[in-house]
């Protein structure tokens, strides 16, 4: 089973939700499936605010898929995957509509970028996040503009060099998250509460406020290409290669 992503509509929310068996890690197919998708809810004049979810309850969302990058073996290929997350977190940046990202479990690394790429996230309150990249030999390069923006140049720097897990409430205090809750229940509830005051909003409002708060942002396009293209060199290393083979052999 590859996955999925899907979307449904109902009084002008948009649910965007995407799956895999592996801990909703995302390859290509995903990644592009997933940005097309907000776009298209961006584009549709019936939506006045997106919510973006994965299934189950364990994690959010693990990042890239180890068995794709496994599969690397040019640059291109390489600049390609991690091009993907940069569709992804552009395709938030430029949606007309905000974002509400429901994190109900564990965030790594490109998972981390779709939470700061959100205008606005809920978390559970065992959603711990980490920047694993490091580690692999990649960097959180992709994902990195998103991060830095939504907790400032510290805290990312925190996550990137020690890349270890950091608990829903540092996430809340440095920015990552906006509310964390208890149980998953309280979180849906806040989640459907604020979608649902969203809805009933002025969409041209809504439109020129996310404007200003992105403002900035307005080179990102090249940004995070060029940003892809140093992960799709680091990815042929045999570092990473190794680390990605002993992986994978340890969770089998």
């Amino acid at each position: 089973m590859e996955g999925k992503v899907t979307s449904s509509s109902q009084n002008r929310i948009c649910r965007i939700s995407f799956f895999h068996p592996k801990s909703n890690s995302l390859p290509s197919s995903l990644l592009n499936e997933l940005a097309e998708t907000i776009t298209n809810a961006g584009n549709d004049e019936n939506v006045n605010v997106i919510v973006l979810q994965s299934e189950g309850e364990k994690a959010f969302c693990a990042g890239a898929s180890f068995d794709e990058l496994s599969s690397i073996t040019d640059f291109e290929n390489g600049k390609n995957f991690f091009m993907g997350f940069a569709k992804v977190i552009n395709a938030m940046r430029k949606s007309p509509k905000f974002i509400i990202a429901r994190v109900q479990g564990k965030v790594v690394g490109g998972g981390v970028g779709l939470a700061a790429a959100s205008d606005y996230a809920f978390a559970a309150e065992n959603a711990s996040a980490k920047l694993s990249e490091l580690a692999l030999g990649i960097g959180p390069f992709v994902v990195g503009p998103a991060v830095e923006r939504k907790i400032g140049k510290s805290a990312f720097s925190e996550m990137s060099i020690d890349f270890e897990w950091k608990t829903s409430h540092w996430c809340e205090q440095k920015g990552l998250f906006n509310k964390v809750f208890s149980s998953i229940d309280e979180m849906d509830q806040a989640v459907n509460e604020l979608a649902d005051s969203l809805s009933n909003g002025s969409p041209d409002a809504m439109k020129e406020l996310k404007k200003v708060l992105w403002e900035g942002t307005e080179d990102w396009d090249t940004l995070l290409e060029k940003r892809a293209e140093i992960s799709g060199k680091l990815v042929l290393s045999n570092f990473t290669k190794n680390y990605i083979k002993n992986f994978k052999e340890n969770k089998q």
